[in-house]
């Protein structure tokens, strides 16, 4: 058996990050920046009105004192071609053009108007409300790729005229169930059935982390059906086969996969749940065989699923952190697997705790789905007392 950070390494050495693609805007959500961008425009491109207000200069800003207001300037028109005067004021909205000669917004609130006059309150706010050219950014300035493209980003890469930029194409991701016992959810299930369930939260995964995802049907337990699913699956840039990886009469995945020529390389892991993983490649189409064992298939999906999607799109550095919480409860010495265990981090007073899930069983979905975190025990871990601190992965 190899090491979690061995096997993690030898997947990534696998892994091809797939080309660029130039996509518009509006598709940009959750995808991954390739190239850097250069902004086309300062921002503002002008001295800018943050309040509704009047555009003045600072020595008028005085209590009770009248201004003529010779002007009327909403956001979006043209600076005026007139220069403020001392004892003036322009009539000005948010976003607006500062006028030349203006070096100050006094706010609506702070004034008594008339039709063509404004008297200044007592006491009225210091703030000068200018947004100042290029006080967010100006032209030329670099968004460097390769960057996760979140709501922050769009909005950014938009204000600098943003229309159409290159992304990492999605990486294909097949999905091949394995066994005679499972069907379909929504089906007539018998008893001596069970539902495939591990592979839909494998796509949501998968396609949480930017990948294009397609499940294949059901591949029964024979050499024939598996050899067939895994051709089908052979256009994509990354296979992952559920089930049929153990050492059982009918796992048959890894024989399957040797005879269609992809190279395998390694087998077992030392964790738990997930042991009877492995990683091979045929070409530019890398596979991995995850447990069928349906809460193993979703703890390998966070621990190596997730980093291999954002490797292949250009995340070199990418991991999933870990973080740290205190104990709720004592643990008894841990065996020769490195142990994610499902568990919930709640946070008080600045303060992470974690409580460790009693029941363990790699089977128990329910557990999985009532926990917010995989607490990590290292290999051969000593006793553990409450109170001690540990870390965590958060199950995103």
């Amino acid at each position: 058996m190899i090491s979690v950070g061995e096997a993690t390494e030898q997947i990534r050495k696998l892994l091809v990050q797939t080309d660029s693609e130039e996509i518009p805007i509006n598709r940009a959500n959750n995808r991954i920046l390739a190239e850097d961008f250069y902004s086309e425009r300062n921002q503002p491109p002008f001295d800018t009105s943050a309040m509704d207000g009047y555009a003045i200069q600072s020595k008028d800003a005085i209590p009770k004192k009248v201004l003529k207001v010779i002007g009327n300037i909403p956001a979006g028109a043209e600076i005026p071609e007139i220069t403020i005067g001392s004892g003036e004021a322009y009539r000005i909205f948010t976003g607006a053009p500062i006028p030349l000669g203006a070096d100050r917004v006094i706010i609506q609130e702070d004034v008594e108007a008339s039709k063509n006059t404004i008297r200044i309150n007592d006491t009225f706010e210091s703030n000068p409300f200018i947004r100042p050219l290029r006080g967010d950014f100006q032209k030329g300035f670099c968004i460097k790729a390769p960057q996760p493209l979140k709501p922050g980003l769009i909005s950014l890469l938009a204000a600098m005229n943003a229309g159409m930029f290159k992304v990492r194409k999605k990486p294909v991701v097949s999905i091949i169930p394995t066994g005679d016992e499972l069907m379909m959810p929504g089906t007539a299930v018998p008893d001596n059935k069970i539902v495939a369930s591990n592979i839909f939260g494998l796509q949501g995964i998968l396609e949480n982390s930017g990948a294009e995802v397609r499940i294949l049907p059901i591949a029964k337990d024979n050499f024939q059906a598996i050899s067939t699913s895994l051709n089908l699956a052979l256009d994509s840039d990354l296979v992952i086969t559920v089930g049929g990886a153990s050492v059982g009469e009918y796992d048959l995945v890894k024989e399957a996969a040797s005879s269609l020529g992809f190279e395998l390389s390694f087998y077992k892991i030392a964790m738990r749940p997930g042991k009877p993983l492995f990683a091979g490649k045929k070409g530019s189409t890398v596979l991995i065989g995850l447990p069928g064992n349906p809460v193993s298939a979703l703890v390998c999906g966070y621990v190596f699923l997730i980093p291999a999607i954002k490797y292949m799109m250009g995340l070199i550095d990418f991991a999933n952190p870990r973080k740290k919480a205190r104990l709720t409860t004592p643990l008894g010495k841990n065996g020769d697997r490195e142990h994610y265990m499902r568990s919930i981090v709640e946070h008080t007073n600045g303060e992470a705790t974690i409580s460790v899930h009693e029941r363990q069983d790699s089977s128990l979905l329910k557990t999985f789905f009532n926990s917010n975190a995989l607490l990590v025990r290292p290999r051969s871990d000593h006793p553990r007392q409450a109170g001690e601190i540990v870390e965590y992965m958060e199950l995103l």
